[in-house]
């Protein structure tokens, strides 16, 4: 039976150390602040921002909501965005997306400053973290997947790390992020030959492929740990699920995160730690 690697745990450390910052920062006078930026009225963006104004809360955080129609004029959006940029005393932003069609998802998302983009979606953001400069932050679910090992004190360094999926927003700086902690990194991904054996190879995998319950026994071996980014409805099980087919990874690996509770539950701690690290950086 392998180790289950919970989020929760590692998500609340995590909010301890961010209490602790935001605590410092406010007897200097300083109020970390997210701005949280929703076009219209999804129920999805709407669930996500409760849940992160409430984490925001719990840890010392202040959050300005910014909501804009539907229809928002593309002149107004982005000057808003730019309103933000240049707020002193806004010191993250978190841009929902995507967007309405009359909005470019890849200009909007370039238009956040990369020393406020907590999120890790802009192209400065992400330049930062394939070069290891620290401009920006890191895609949250990439550093999460990554915070969810330190916690369970499991090594990266000199380890085979195989990660499934190549996307910008979680394999590929996933796997940078891996290489800066001294492992050595194979990225798989939809053409890549003889996938299961190279997966069967690896001590440390690493699911992102956005294919739910793809990965099944003949992709593990025991003693691997494996960390699921994914995340599903299934529809015939009446449940959120994973990349992993749990039921044979679990019993085969040494240890492994669930879904739900997994990497997920750090996700957010990895937000809101980014925007009291972006308010400690203004005072550096």
């Amino acid at each position: 039976m392998a180790e289950i690697l919970k989020g929760k745990p590692a998500a609340d450390a995590l909010n301890a150390g961010t209490l602790d910052m935001t605590n410092k920062l406010r007897t200097m006078g300083i109020v970390p602040t997210l701005a949280i930026v929703r076009v219209g009225e999804k129920a999805d963006d709407l669930s996500y921002e409760r849940g992160a104004m409430m984490r925001c809360e719990a840890v010392g955080i202040e959050v300005k909501n910014v909501v804009l129609p539907l229809d928002v004029e593309i002149e107004e959006f982005y000057r808003v965005l730019d309103e933000l940029n240049q707020d002193d005393s806004v010191h993250g932003i978190l841009l929902f997306r995507p967007l309405p069609k009359h909005l470019d998802n890849e200009r909007a998302r370039n238009a956040i400053v990369p020393e406020k983009d907590v999120d890790g979606c802009t192209d400065g953001s992400l330049a930062g973290v394939f070069t290891n400069k620290h401009r920006g932050f890191a895609p949250c679910t990439a550093e999460a997947a990554v915070a969810i090992l330190d916690h369970y004190h499991i090594p990266i360094t000199g380890k085979n790390a195989v990660v499934l999926g190549r996307s910008l927003v979680v394999g590929r700086p996933l796997a940078m992020l891996l290489m800066h902690r001294n492992a050595t990194v194979t990225i798989c991904h939809t053409r890549t030959q003889n996938m299961e054996t190279i997966a069967r190879q690896a001590d440390l995998l690493f699911t992102c492929t956005g294919q739910p319950e793809m990965i099944d026994a003949a992709y593990v071996s025991a003693g691997q740990t494996v960390v699921d980014v994914g995340i599903a409805w299934n529809e015939k099980k009446g449940k959120l699920c994973g990349d992993c087919l749990f039921e044979e990874v679990e019993p085969i690996v040494q240890a492994a995160t669930p879904v739900p509770g997994g990497v997920g539950a750090v996700t957010t701690a990895i937000l809101v730690r980014h925007t009291a690290i972006a308010a400690m950086r203004t005072i550096q």
